[in-house]
């Protein structure tokens, strides 16, 4: 292709054939590599820059608007009195001409922080409360091989009664259960089925291990469970909105004082924001003065009174002599 048809040859075509037909980029661009690397430190620059550029300062959230219209993410978000939340989801259900019936939630945001890197595990819980909302009762089964305790069981509403040979039937998810209780002469006989009942294995912690047959399925029919979801939140439905007000604030008090007590006192208190909704209304952040137990401070106050009692005995001791 580079020598001419007729056969003519030009000075210098051999030593333009012996060039080699492929060429780096770097001998084709000889600023290429010069030009990356000056793009790189450009690059490093700017993010030094934009390290050390100060954050910029954001402008504090006002309190409460003065109009009836404004932009909700320049104010701070509201908190209101249990008793007033509860009347403006009431209000909320007339406005709006929603289902009266329908359930009342609390989301349940805490700090399950302990000393050092430590934390509260994330865990369940089954409460009795004082004003049931609900006509369903729990399905409990009852582990017993003894006949006459299984005849109670029956009598007290056990959904399920059996021993050992249950074991394969809930293995296989023939047989399901909301709650299982037992009694202690079986509980040696059930750890096959540890790993696939996890929290709902029977255990005195949980007081679903023991010789009181009617006692336990009284509560576990009609308990109500809670659990911790993504490490800190519960979420989880208290009442119906048709219900008197004193009675979901009732309910609303022994769930929040019941999870307290899966931290110790001595550090903040483990509900940080609490927010209380009904099935078709907006979350109302309620404000959690007079809802959190007062076990701390009654504590804190006997530890003073104490102190001060120390500290005046010495004086009443010098002065009598």
């Amino acid at each position: 292709a580079l020598a001419p048809r007729c056969g003519w040859v030009f000075h210098g075509l051999e030593q333009r054939v012996a060039v080699p037909a492929v060429v780096s980029p770097a001998s084709a661009r000889p600023y290429a590599a010069a030009a990356k690397a000056a793009k790189k430190d450009a690059k490093r620059s700017r993010q030094e820059k934009v390290k050390d550029k100060p954050a910029p300062r954001r402008r504090p959230l006002m309190a409460k608007p003065v109009d009836d219209v404004y932009l909700t993410w320049l104010y701070r978000r509201p908190s209101y009195e249990l008793e007033q939340a509860v009347g403006m989801l009431k209000n909320f259900q007339k406005l709006d001409f929603t289902y009266p019936k329908q359930f009342v939630y609390i989301n349940v945001f805490l700090d399950m922080a302990l000393q050092k890197k430590k934390k509260v595990d994330p865990f369940s819980s089954n409460v009795t409360l004082p004003h049931r909302f609900t006509d369903e009762v729990n399905k409990v089964l009852v582990f017993t091989e003894n006949e006459q305790e299984a005849e109670i069981a029956r009598e007290h509403g056990a959904a399920i009664v059996g021993g050992v040979e249950l074991i394969k039937w809930i293995l296989e998810d023939e047989i399901q259960a909301d709650f299982y209780v037992a009694v202690p002469a079986i509980i040696p006989k059930l750890i096959p089925l540890r790993n696939k009942l996890k929290r709902k294995y029977p255990s005195t912690r949980r007081n679903s291990l023991g010789s009181d047959i009617p006692k336990m399925l009284q509560f576990f029919r009609e308990c109500h469970e809670y659990a911790v979801e993504d490490e800190d939140i519960i979420k989880t439905r208290i009442a119906r909105l048709d219900m008197p007000t004193e009675h979901i604030i009732a309910n609303l008090k022994t769930i929040i004082h019941d999870i307290c007590t899966f931290k110790p006192s001595n550090y903040d208190p483990i509900v940080r924001r609490l927010v209380i909704r009904s099935a078709t209304s907006e979350g109302l952040l309620l404000n959690l003065d007079g809802i959190l137990p007062q076990v701390e401070k009654v504590e804190e106050k006997e530890e003073k009174h104490e102190v001060d009692e120390d500290q005046q005995k010495p004086v009443q001791g010098s002065v009598s002599t």
